[in-house]
């Protein structure tokens, strides 16, 4: 396995504003925390992985929305962690259709940045 610096370079810059995020409240922590979680997500898989963006992608989107909808259910204290803080930061503790709102959003935007740049011809006419 071939680890890709550049990737973890992102993760510890996006990690590092996580933690500052974690000091505010409101808007700033439950929205933009959850859209910076998934690219942070993203690019710990593409340090590791070799999968096209688009699969990496599609995974940790599917697995934030699994994660969001186990919110619903009694999970944490199936798994005998209810009382845990931060088993409870990191699975989080209520349902919010917003979170898989900026889970899209993060996934679509380091898709989009992501995207494979194009060489064009120069058009002088």
């Amino acid at each position: 396995m071939k680890v890709t610096l550049s990737y973890l370079k992102k993760v510890v810059l996006i990690f590092v504003t996580e933690l500052i995020i974690a000091q505010t409240t409101g808007f700033i922590r439950h929205t933009l925390g959850d859209f910076l979680v998934v690219i942070l997500l993203f690019y710990l898989m593409k340090a590791f992985f070799s999968f096209s963006n688009i699969t990496i992608g599609i995974g940790v989107l599917l697995l934030s929305f699994l994660v969001e909808f186990l919110q619903l259910t009694s999970f944490l204290e199936f798994i005998g962690m209810q009382n845990n803080k931060l088993a409870t930061i990191i699975l989080g503790a209520t349902f919010s259709i917003g979170d898989l709102i900026a889970y899209t959003l993060g996934i679509v935007t380091v898709l989009y940045v992501e995207k494979p740049k194009k060489l064009e011809a120069p058009n002088f006419l």
